[in-house]
């Protein structure tokens, strides 16, 4: 059985339940845009700064990677 909630996530089980009430939300460095993200027990979490009361995205390590590697590469460019 898997021990930790980034094991139990990569052998395929449900995305946890994380507490992010104490999460350290961070926004980007040039103060463009309305997405923070937070690092929370081996996960990644992202929200929208202007209604944190809307559950965030919970994405694994692997699945962030991906994720930036498309946006830098122009993959979510809508023009």
């Amino acid at each position: 059985m898997a021990d930790s909630i980034t094991e139990q996530r990569l052998a395929g089980g449900p995305r946890p339940d994380l507490d992010l009430a104490q999460a350290e939300w961070q926004s980007s460095t040039q103060g463009v845009g309305d997405v923070q993200i937070a690092f929370v027990e081996g996960y990644i979490a992202m929200r929208n700064r202007r209604s944190p009361e809307i559950p965030a995205l919970i994405f694994t390590p692997a699945e962030w990677h991906a994720f930036v590697v498309d946006a830098r590469e122009g993959a979510f460019d809508l023009t």
